[in-house]
């Protein structure tokens, strides 16, 4: 079924809205969550609440691309859970990883200011960047993916995607400078 006809299942609010996109994207939001939480339970459930989110959402909101949408709220949803265990004990994890590599890069909006403005910089900084280059930060900063699975998909050396993903994250930083977005 297409992203139109399962929305429109979401505004009648027909539990098979729930089924079909679990048949569509759940492989999709699985790896969002994995990649953040390392835990299968944590994910499943990390998924169920995004199912649940989803439906408490549509309607009133009609998102444009449904998988952009539900993988947001499963990776917003993830972190949060991250979050949680995190504060009771440190890990060492790939998403505490990628998440530490960003610190000097990104204040959180409510130190900086707009958090839209921040969106809009990015953006623009990500659509000016070459197609490989984006897609590794994408790959590492979005979705949390290990420099080890970069490189292998890739078909890149690890040092070579430590090396893009250093020389982005200056650049990014120079960016948001230079729009007045100081860290």
């Amino acid at each position: 079924m297409d992203d139109t006809g399962i929305i429109e299942l979401y505004f009648k609010r027909s539990e098979r809205a729930i089924a079909e996109t679990a048949a569509k994207y759940g492989a999709y939001l699985h790896t969002i969550a994995y990649n953040i939480l390392y835990n299968n339970e944590d994910s499943e459930e990390c998924i169920g609440d995004t199912y649940m989110k989803a439906w408490n959402t549509i309607p009133p909101q009609r998102p444009n691309i449904l998988k952009a949408f539900l993988g947001r709220i499963t990776r917003n949803l993830a972190l949060n859970i991250y979050a949680r265990y995190t504060a009771q004990k440190r890990g060492g994890t790939q998403t505490e990883t990628a998440l530490d590599e960003l610190k000097d890069i990104i204040a959180s909006p409510e130190k900086d200011g707009d958090s839209e403005d921040i969106k809009n910089c990015i953006n623009k900084f990500l659509g000016s960047l070459p197609a490989d280059q984006r897609k590794i930060f994408v790959r590492r900063y979005w979705y949390m993916s290990a420099v080890s699975d970069i490189a292998r998909d890739f078909k890149f050396s690890e040092s070579k995607v430590k090396m893009t993903l250093k020389r982005t994250r200056d650049k990014l930083k120079e960016a948001l400078v230079k729009e007045g977005i100081y860290i």
